[in-house]
Parts: C-alpha cells; sequence; structure tokens
C-alpha cells in the first residue's frame, strides 16, 4: 500500500512534484455532478446520503486522480447535528432559524439531535472504500467562529454584524456558543477520522472580520482547544488550517493555533508565505480560481509563480478559495497535468 505524497509533505517533508487537491472539487462545474445532485432532491439530503455523497467524493478522483480527496458536505452539517433549523434555498444559499441569546442556546444540544448527521462518517468509509492507495481523504469542519456567524445572523451575511455585536456587548453568552462548537467541531472531527479520514482541515471562511483582538478569542484559542483534543486521540493525523481573510494575522495564527499546516487564500503573496510562514509549517495554496477559469497563460503564469516561490519547502498546491461553478472542466484536467508534468 503506496503512502499518499500529501501526507509526506503535510508532515514537514519538500517534495519535487508539489502534491494537489482543490477546495471545491466535487460540485457544480462538473456535468457528473449536476446529473446527480438534479434528481437528489435537496443538497441537504444529497450529503446526508452516504452513498450518493461518496459518489460526488469521488467524482474529481476518477476524473483527475489528485492527491487527496476532500468529503462532500458542508460546514453547517454541524448546527444541524446541534438542533438548529437548516435548509438550502437556490441562489440564496443556507438558511438557518437565528441564535443569538440564552433562549436561542437552549435549543441546542450535543446528543439530541446528533444522529440526524451520522450519515456522514458512513459516506467517508465508503470513499475510504473506494479511493486509490495514493489518495488521501481529507475530512473537514468549520471553525466555531465561521460557523457561529451563520448560526447568529440565519443566512450569509456582508457585515456579521449581529454576531460581532453579540461577541462584543456579551462575550460570556457569545463565549457559550463558541464552546458547544468546539466541543461538537472535536466530536465531528474525531469520527470523520475514526471512519478514515487520513487529514482534517478548519475553514475560518470569515477569520478576516474580525479584528485583531477578536481574532484572538474567537479564531485562534478555539481552534487551539479543537486542536489539542484531536491530536490528544490521534497525533499523527495532520491538521490544516485555513483563516481566510487574515491578512498579517496569518503568522499569528501559523504560530498559535496548533494546526500542522496552513491553507492560504488568494490575497496571500506567496513570496511573504514563504519568508513568513513555511519556515513555520507547510504551506497550502493559493490560485486564483479565476486563473483555473481562464485557464491557458494566465493559469500556467499563477502556477509557475506560485511553484517558485513555494517549492523549497513543504507545500501542497491548491487554490484560494474554491473552484467556481463557471471553470471548464477541461481546464481543471490541464492543470493536473501541467502540475504532474512540470517537476
Amino acid at each position: 500500500m503506496s503512502n499518499p505524497l500529501i501526507l509526506d509533505v503535510l508532515r514537514g517533508a519538500t517534495s519535487k512534484r508539489p502534491p494537489f487537491w482543490l477546495m471545491r472539487q466535487a460540485g457544480r462545474y462538473l456535468p457528473e455532478y449536476r446529473e446527480l445532485r438534479a434528481r437528489s432532491g435537496s443538497f441537504l439530503d444529497l450529503c446526508l446520503a452516504p452513498a450518493k455523497a461518496a459518489e460526488v467524493t469521488l467524482q474529481p478522483i476518477k476524473r483527475f486522480h489528485p492527491d487527496g480527496a476532500i468529503l462532500f458536505s458542508d460546514i453547517l452539517i454541524i448546527p444541524y447535528g446541534l438542533g438548529q433549523a437548516l435548509h438550502f434555498e437556490e441562489g440564496r444559499g443556507p438558511i438557518l432559524e437565528p441564535i443569538d441569546n440564552a433562549a436561542g442556546l437552549s435549543r441546542l444540544s450535543l446528543t439530541e439531535h446528533w444522529s440526524r448527521i451520522e450519515a456522514t462518517y458512513e459516506a467517508v468509509s465508503r470513499v475510504c472504500e473506494g479511493l486509490p492507495d495514493d489518495v488521501a481523504l481529507i475530512g473537514f469542519a468549520g471553525a466555531p467562529w465561521t460557523v457561529a456567524t451563520y448560526m447568529v445572523e440565519g443566512e450569509s451575511s456582508r457585515d456579521y454584524a449581529k454576531t460581532k455585536q453579540w461577541a462584543y456587548s456579551d462575550p460570556v453568552g457569545f463565549g457559550q456558543l463558541i464552546d458547544l462548537l468546539v466541543e461538537a467541531t472535536i466530536r465531528h472531527l474525531k469520527a470523520q477520522i475514526e471512519a478514515g479520514a487520513s487529514i482534517v482541515k478548519l475553514f475560518d471562511s470569515w477569520a478576516g472580520v474580525l479584528a485583531p483582538d477578536q481574532f484572538e478569542a474567537w479564531t485562534i484559542k478555539p481552534i487551539r482547544r479543537i486542536v489539542d483534543a484531536v491530536k490528544q486521540s490521534y497525533p499523527n493525523v495532520p491538521i490544516i488550517g485555513f483563516p481566510r481573510g487574515a491578512g498579517v494575522l496569518y503568522r499569528t495564527f501559523a504560530e498559535r493555533s496548533g494546526v500542522d499546516a496552513i491553507a492560504l487564500d488568494t490575497s496571500v503573496p506567496t513570496d511573504w508565505a514563504a519568508r513568513e510562514l513555511q519556515s513555520l509549517k507547510p504551506v497550502q495554496g493559493n490560485m486564483d480560481p479565476l486563473a483555473l477559469v481562464v485557464g491557458g497563460d494566465a493559469m500556467k503564469s499563477a502556477v509557475a509563480r506560485i511553484r517558485k516561490d513555494l517549492s523549497g519547502g513543504p507545500f501542497v498546491f491548491n487554490l484560494g478559495h474554491g473552484v467556481i461553478p463557471i471553470t471548464p472542466p477541461e481546464h481543471v484536467e490541464q492543470l493536473a497535468q501541467l502540475l504532474r508534468d512540470s517537476v
């Protein structure tokens, strides 16, 4: 049984060929996904149907053979497992029953509703059965701050005003929500590892909206608690952290969060990342998803720059955010071929 290259790199090895996978590599840009989605009911139904979720996870593996497969699921599975009402509207995204006070918190439970998301772990097992030996399965969760923004706002937000006001005005009460999410996230990640995931990732997609002191309180400290708990049980499973939009606080995150590797968003200069981050941790990233949409010379130039800056240390090639729906699948194939051939 071969050892996936991505595991070696996330544990600190430097590789001549960078391993690669792409955020949202399974999804709407693939015709086979659209076909399956059309006959699967709601998005949530698809996420929680183990056979179908596994099939979606494996679709890009069959097409492009990246070094990592990321489980097809959603970061809002956790609030659903805590008992919060959740559905997805086409063109609008996730809609949740807002929780912004003690009464709302009292409706949540770490045990009462968890069974409705346990299909996720069966999906992990099914994916593992279908993966090539040289591809690692990546489990994931949203980080507490990012998940909390959806739970409090009730949907996506431009300014996160309700969440920030609660965090500033009642840090003890807001901290109770974060504490619950820390425990739920630990449970969720451990269950994915137990089912077969060999890497896990924490997506803090809205970390960049926090002021520095709030970033410390609501991004770094909760993630550190999660990492420490997961590592206590699974010390050899690499954990990737993605504090999207953190800017110069990426360095602080790398130093204090405890994660094993740092995923870079599109805005992070790779020469800066090589100096400031890669000496501390393996890095992952960070081509602009629109360069993948355009393809051709724009894509080749972006790949060359990223590889030039980051090839001197442990490095996983990825995008700075997810593959977007208008991406031509043939461009992903060209990217995969380019990364395999240009050693």
